[in-house]
């Protein structure tokens, strides 16, 4: 765990949040399908492995009151701090590891994740995220995934990834999670390549929670 804190803290450290591959001037299609799955601006939302993202700045300014960002990096915590400054105090901050961090039961309706998922190769890690999400998430809340597609890169940031398609992607989350809607962007870099990301939204409808209605 240590490794891959050091890892990300010296990405973020070292990089402008405009110089790293999955930078957005404007997270548009998070923001559009947030908003499709949580009306409400009460909607408690949490955005895991947000780095320096400016999803935040876009929920806020959308009236979005319950905002937690989590990531393992101090520094791209603070540098969304910084940058969005009286408002930031809006938000809660959560410096964590999202396979270990403690994460309240049933506090969140929306879960949006872009770009942390695929990073998980090993079985057990993707295990262990399932059981944080299936443990935050609200029944009837909903998650948003996004990570490379299929004809994505095979590697970012000097790890290796795994790619999907929205089957595949929706399959690990297992048959509590319904597959809402599902489609594919082509993101453009800062440095100008393309890479083409899966998005899937979820529903959370335990099972169990069905048989006891």
């Amino acid at each position: 765990m240590r490794e891959i804190k050091e890892h990300w803290e010296h990405i973020h450290a070292t990089k402008a949040p405009d110089e790293v591959s999955w930078f957005e001037p404007v997270a548009k299609l998070s923001l559009s399908l947030i908003e499709r799955v949580a009306r409400d601006r009460d909607a408690a939302i949490i955005d895991v492995g947000a780095g320096a993202s400016t999803l935040v700045d876009g929920l806020i300014s959308d009236g979005y009151q319950a905002i937690t960002v989590l990531d393992i990096s101090p520094s791209a915590l603070e540098r969304a701090r910084e940058r969005l400054g009286d408002r930031a105090t809006s938000v809660a901050w959560h410096e964590a590891d999202i396979l270990s961090a403690d994460l309240p039961a049933a506090a969140f309706d929306v879960w949006h994740d872009r770009a942390v998922f695929h990073f998980l190769t090993a079985k057990a890690d993707r295990a262990r995220y399932v059981a944080q999400l299936r443990r935050a998430l609200r029944p009837h809340g909903h998650a948003i995934v996004a990570t490379f597609a299929e004809a994505g890169p095979a590697s970012c940031s000097g790890l290796d990834v795994v790619r999907y398609s929205p089957n595949t992607l929706h399959r690990e989350f297992g048959r509590d999670f319904r597959l809402v809607t599902s489609g594919h962007e082509m993101h453009r870099t800062p440095r100008g390549a393309e890479q083409a990301f899966t998005y899937c939204v979820l529903n959370y409808e335990p099972i169990e929670l069905g048989r006891i209605l």
